[in-house]
């Protein structure tokens, strides 16, 4: 499952308003959660409030709860093409590259609080199964 940043900034931020949804799927996540380095750059920054929160967040990929992976060469005209395609959303980098992870490895859950991943398209017409969405209470 390929995680965006909303939900790592509010597992680590316990004051957030998604804070104990996260945790709770979390703890009953069973799924290999990968994502991108333009996400936990994302989420690093918005954790700039408190480096102890960046500081977990960092130590708990440490602990290999979440992995980061490269994208493919060729990913920054690539994302470039998306953020042309949803610029009246408009999209960032971060989620360009969510979308280029699910094409490069083939999942296509991603846990985000965004509702934009219910709209992006995959190259092929497919939908990301926006997975917090979906289980949304």
């Amino acid at each position: 499952m390929i995680v965006d940043a909303g939900p790592l900034i509010a597992l680590f931020n316990p004051g957030d308003r998604f804070h104990d949804r996260c945790v709770s799927f979390m703890r009953d996540c069973n799924a290999t959660l990968v994502t991108t380095w333009p996400v936990l750059t994302e989420a690093l920054h918005l954790l700039g409030f408190s480096v102890n929160a960046q500081l977990r967040l960092l130590h708990w990929i440490e602990r290999g709860a979440l992995s980061v992976v490269d994208l493919a060469p060729g990913s920054v005209a690539a994302a470039a093409r998306l953020m042309e395609t949803y610029r009246d959303r408009p999209m960032d980098l971060a989620d360009a590259s969510v979308v280029l992870l699910a094409v490069q490895s083939g999942a296509r859950d991603v846990l985000s609080i965004d509702s934009d991943f219910d709209i992006y398209r995959l190259p092929d017409g497919g939908w990301l199964n926006n997975v917090m969405r979906l289980n949304a209470n």
